[in-house]
């Protein structure tokens, strides 16, 4: 991240798709040609694994840190690899092309990807589906049990499993394995076509020039075989239940703070048992992707933590984390760390510290430049380290188009204009945000697709303390046009990035 070069923020599911939800098919090719006819280097996406109807099928809110989401599996692909026929893909469940339905497409991909395994098993052909399984071991045995326990059990959250499955009794997990057998080959089948396909895809990215950039959340679902198969490195009770859960205190999005409800890491153990867990994670997700993206960076320096059955996040307190410990402890086990830090929020005098002195680059948005505080804002393209990335927003910001409309005050509007020294049309106001974020002095600078189009907050991708609604937007191939990719190759040019 050292030159300049600039990308996009599109999570795998927003691409078009004929079957309700984008994935690694086709679509995701094309959209990595539009990314090098367009002159840019980076494709940053959300968390790719595992997403749950019960939580909003929030990317953020997984059954596994380490496992594939099977709703990204592409069925065309799975017909060019023989596991499926022409006539098994022909019915999607939706004509919808710019939202995702969660029910009718898990409904739809579970029925083809039941049929791909029923052709695996008649298939001799095993080698490459056991190597997979021997490369992975160290976490495809717990997911892919957990996994068919959840079924058997009807989706029950695993703290209401008998008390020797809960607990994981040896003689217990020997016989399960033995008696799930199916379905357990089956969710490590699974996982075999996720892999096969996202290594197909990040070469193919590779080739062109385009890298990935992941997201890791520091935190996992406690409905998650992390936690079931780890329970000793978070904070649980001898019940295995929560006594404390994450969240952050009152901010710019929520004035009762967010409660997210995950567990807690009991740092001293993991400090004890040289962070394996999570030298893990991070050596898996450097395997997926070419720079990681770690959400909630502050956390890893100091956590805010909230007593379990609170209602909102208020009544929490701040706790340390070894942060100066485990960043050494990752940089001595990897030669090369490719790390950005999600630094937005109340950052504090040690946050910054510890990223300076372990090199890593934060974030920068541009839509919280115009407040109160300008023109001292550090968001102000002026004021921008070159060590860093640049964004107009993320995820979880409103569009810019959203932002000008309905969000910003008119003092925040006068502040733009008095910035860049001339009226501009609300029209246009997207493309002269792009336009100050790649000629900032940041060395990466990263633009939501729906600021690329111009669209409206009615495509958010999230919206913070919200439960419902989310993760939904998808992308209209037809908006990509000529005149949009041209636009955006002589800025990345023109700004040094192309």
């Amino acid at each position: 991240m050292k030159g300049r070069g600039s990308g996009i923020l599109l999570h795998i599911t927003s691409l078009p798709s004929p079957y309700g939800i984008g994935d690694l098919g086709p679509s995701a090719y094309k959209f990595v040609d539009f990314l090098s006819e367009s002159k840019q280097s980076f494709w940053q996406i959300l968390p790719v694994n595992p997403t749950n109807l019960a939580y909003g099928s929030s990317p953020y809110s997984s059954p596994s840190a380490f496992a594939g989401n099977p709703l990204l599996i592409s069925p065309e692909s799975l017909v060019q690899e023989g596991f499926l026929s022409h006539s098994d893909i022909k019915e999607p469940p939706s004509p919808s092309i710019d939202k995702v339905y969660y029910y009718s497409v898990t409904n739809y991909k579970n029925m083809l990807l039941n049929q791909a395994f029923k052709r695996f098993k008649e298939n001799s052909k095993r080698n490459e589906f056991e190597n997979f399984c021997s490369d992975s071991f160290y976490w495809l045995e717990d997911y892919s049990l957990f996994a068919a326990l959840k079924k058997r059990h009807e989706k029950a959250v695993w703290v209401d499993w008998p008390l020797d499955i809960r607990d994981r009794k040896k003689e217990k997990m020997v016989k399960l394995k033995d008696e799930l057998r199916d379905l357990i080959d089956q969710e490590k089948f699974l996982q075999f076509l996720f892999y096969k396909q996202w290594s197909s895809l990040k070469n193919y990215c590779n080739k062109k020039n385009i890298r990935i950039i992941g997201d890791i959340p520091i935190y996992v679902n406690y409905d998650s075989v992390d936690v079931w198969a780890n329970g000793e490195i978070f904070k649980l009770d001898k019940r295995k239940k929560p006594i404390f859960v994450a969240g952050v205190p009152p901010d710019y999005f929520s004035k009762k703070g967010q409660l997210w409800g995950n567990p807690v890491y009991r740092w001293r153990v993991l400090r004890k048992e040289g962070y394996s867990w999570w030298i893990k994670r991070i050596e898996h997700n450097l395997r997926l992707f070419d720079m990681i993206r770690l959400d909630h960076f502050r956390g890893f320096v100091g956590y805010w933590e909230v007593p379990a059955g609170e209602k909102t996040a208020i009544k929490g307190k701040w706790r340390k984390a070894p942060a100066k410990d485990f960043f050494k402890k990752l940089k001595k086990r990897f030669l090369h760390l490719p790390v950005i830090a999600e630094d937005l929020g109340l950052i504090t005098p040690d946050v910054v510290k510890i990223m300076k002195d372990f090199g890593f680059p934060g974030m920068s948005l541009l839509l919280f430049a115009f407040g109160d505080d300008f023109p001292e804002s550090s968001y102000l393209p002026h004021n921008i380290l070159q060590n860093s990335v640049a964004y107009t927003g993320t995820h979880d910001n409103n569009t810019i188009q959203g932002w000008w409309r309905s969000e910003a005050s008119p003092e925040s509007r006068k502040r733009f204009i008095k910035y860049i020294g001339r009226e501009v049309s609300a029209e246009n106001i997207h493309w002269e945000f792009i336009r100050l974020a790649m000629m900032s002095p940041a060395n990466t600078c990263i633009i939501p697709m729906q600021d690329i189009l111009g669209l409206g907050e009615e495509t958010k991708m999230n919206r913070p303390a919200k439960t419902d609604g989310n993760w939904l937007w998808r992308l209209n191939p037809d908006l990509v046009t000529p005149k949009v990719i041209d636009k955006l190759r002589e800025m990345a040019e023109t700004s040094g990035r192309g």
